[in-house]
């Protein structure tokens, strides 16, 4: 009798740690790292072609995790599999990860499991993301040009002001007399900035706990986020990248069946503006009311006439989702085409402001040499 006992035992220790060594409930207790955008963004795309192609929920997402390299997005993946087996909806299983799936992600999944149009609704999502990606990718790129040649050509003039001005200065002081003032200011910045070359990485470094600090607060934040959207050249991209943000996310949720003023709270969560958040806030509120949508965009401030007059057509028309999916397709192409102007400009002015410098540099040093010249041939 006892010996049977104990193998009973044998038995269901060698179980457990099967199922403890199962991937998906091994990958339910470590869910360790950041799941990234474009990993979020491919899960979606390979998801949403599996269940288009008629494939069930477990096995799409069983295909998926041992195609996937191992990290955190299999680890969710193979979670979201382990809950979907255990009976749990794909919607609930969604929502238990939103690290990883925003309220407009699990939302929109809930929305596709009511209609029986999953495989439609991931479709959606994926050419979401894949739009939203595209668009940040480009705001960013255009916003990392003039950085970088800037702190490049920032560099440059450190060394030159630091290294090579102090190789003419000794060489000025064997001649004499004064100098010219540019040459004179030449030389006191070099000094300075010899004296001081601390201060030039400590700089950034102030500068961006200072922003950080700022935006730690909600009036500080405000007030970063609306500086943003008046940036010269790129405030008006900025904000025409938000336009475009709200309407793809209220016409995606809008398709998808989910009622306004839901999709109203997660198009402004998934802003990430405050300023742009708090009008469409505002927007939300007037609509709750009673009042219809087109009226409070335009009372808003934010929103331009275009957006209004194609929300107030496709109110009337019902056909709302469509005109803020067309919103969404022009302001992002016009986005494109605004960074390509401001790449055309931003070149050009950096070019002439980095001649400019270069330029007082090498008159500032040549200067005392010409008189040198002057004074030996007469």
């Amino acid at each position: 009798m006892a010996q049977n006992l104990r193998k009973r035992r044998e038995r269901l220790a060698q179980a457990a740690q099967k199922k403890d060594s199962a991937p998906g409930a091994a990958a339910s207790r470590r869910m360790r790292g950041k799941v990234s955008r474009k990993a979020k963004t491919q899960f979606t795309v390979q998801f949403a072609t599996l269940l288009d192609s008629g494939l069930p929920i477990m096995r799409a997402l069983r295909i998926l995790e041992a195609q996937m390299s191992s990290g955190p997005m299999q680890q969710v993946v193979a979670a979201l599999a382990e809950d979907v087996e255990s009976g749990a909806s794909l919607s609930e299983a969604v929502s238990k990860h939103p690290q990883v799936f925003d309220e407009l992600y699990a939302n929109m999944v809930r929305a596709g499991e009511a209609g029986g149009t999953l495989s439609e609704i991931f479709m959606r999502q994926a050419e979401y993301l894949e739009k939203r990606d595209a668009l940040i990718r480009r705001i960013r790129g255009a916003a990392i040009y003039p950085v970088f040649v800037s702190v490049f050509a920032v560099g440059i003039l450190v060394f030159i002001i630091a290294f090579v001005v102090p190789k003419f200065k000794s060489a000025f002081s064997q001649l004499g007399g004064s100098l010219p003032p540019m040459t004179q200011l030449l030389i006191d910045a070099s000094d300075w900035l010899i004296s001081h070359l601390y201060v030039i990485p400590l700089v950034p470094l102030l500068i961006w706990g200072g922003l950080v600090l700022i935006g730690r607060t909600p009036g500080g934040r405000r007030f970063l986020d609306r500086s943003k959207l008046r940036l010269w050249i790129f405030g008006p991209i900025a904000l025409k990248g938000q336009i475009a943000r709200f309407a793809r996310t209220l016409g995606t949720l809008s398709q998808s069946g989910v009622p306004l003023l839901q999709a109203l709270d997660i198009a402004r969560d998934a802003s990430g503006n405050s300023v742009v958040a708090e009008a469409i806030e505002n927007v939300r509120d007037s609509v709750r009311e009673g009042e219809s949508l087109a009226q409070p965009l335009a009372e808003s401030g934010i929103f331009d006439e275009i957006v209004v007059n194609m929300v107030d057509v496709g109110e009337e028309t019902g056909e709302l989702d469509r005109m803020l999916m067309r919103i969404a397709e022009s302001h992002e192409a016009e986005v494109n085409t605004r960074i390509s102007a401001a790449m055309s400009v931003m070149e050009p002015v950096l070019i002439v402001v980095m001649g400019a410098i270069v330029g007082f540099i090498v008159v500032a040093l040549f200067l005392p040499l010409l008189k040198m010249q002057e004074m030996l041939t007469r």
